[in-house]
């Protein structure tokens, strides 16, 4: 393990973070989705939001022995180019966190992971669960409301600031809450930050949904207080697969098979 070093994600590590459900803590999480292959271990030790003694060791050894990152293949004109432009930057700290940004902001990342909130709340018999999904798109709104029904859950959907207000002011708070980054006259971080302060609302599991995403925009979502992260398109059972993991609900689903292209 040498600073230069250049890691990628094995085809484990791919898979860990569009499974749908995830057993690392947050620092391995955070770890494994700035990893991408250009990155040296300098690098990706200094744009990590956590600078505790050990954090960052710990966190890339617990990754390389669960066999979810090796070490990246480069060729040596690139590596000579690497040195080349570390020497001439300012500083070598701000070269890594220039380079660290550069690669966050790439636009078409890819991501369906999730980590449970917590154990299932446990309901009276016969009480269904309820969910609130926030998107302004209508046919895809309608769809997850119907995948959602028919896997017993009571569902409302709201597509703008004012709908959202409305919705979250209805009692009882619901059990899980669909939010897309993306609305016309609001912003889906904004309202995660404005939950996770609400006295109410801010124990209720969000699973964050985009049709843009770049590693600067999964990893803004997870540390703002959101569950999990789903890229569009995606199946609908595997929307379920991430739902069940954040609510602690048993994996089993008897939905129907469709795709949400």
């Amino acid at each position: 393990m040498h600073d230069n070093d250049i890691y990628t994600l094995t085809p484990r590590g791919q898979e860990e973070l569009r499974g749908g459900a995830t057993a690392l803590n947050p620092a391995e999480m955070e770890l494994l989705i700035r990893v991408d292959g250009s990155q040296t271990l300098s690098q990706l030790r200094a744009g990590m939001t956590t600078d505790a003694p050990g954090m960052f060791t710990a966190a890339f050894m617990a990754l390389r022995d669960k066999g979810l990152v090796t070490l990246a293949e480069v060729d040596p004109f690139t590596e000579q180019f690497t040195a080349r432009m570390t020497d001439f930057a300012v500083t070598q700290a701000e070269s890594e966190a220039d380079s660290g940004a550069a690669s966050l902001k790439k636009a078409g990342y890819y991501v369906r992971i999730a980590r449970p909130r917590g154990p299932a709340r446990t309901r009276q018999p016969g009480e269904a669960l309820s969910a609130i999904v926030v998107d302004d798109e209508p046919m895809l709104a309608k769809f997850i409301q119907s995948y959602l029904s028919f896997e017993g859950f009571h569902v409302r959907l709201a597509s703008n600031r004012a709908e959202v207000v409305a919705e979250f002011r209805k009692q009882p708070a619901p059990d899980l809450i669909l939010l897309d980054v993306m609305l016309p006259d609001a912003d889906g971080f904004d309202i995660l930050l404005r939950l996770r302060q609400h006295p109410a609302l801010k124990d209720v599991p969000v699973i964050m949904l985009t049709g843009k995403a770049t590693r600067e925009a999964v990893l803004k979502g997870l540390a703002g207080g959101a569950d999990g992260y789903v890229t569009k398109p995606f199946e609908a059972d595997a929307l379920m697969l991430v739902v069940r993991t954040v609510l602690g609900l048993p994996p089993e689903s008897k939905g129907p098979e469709l795709s949400l292209l």
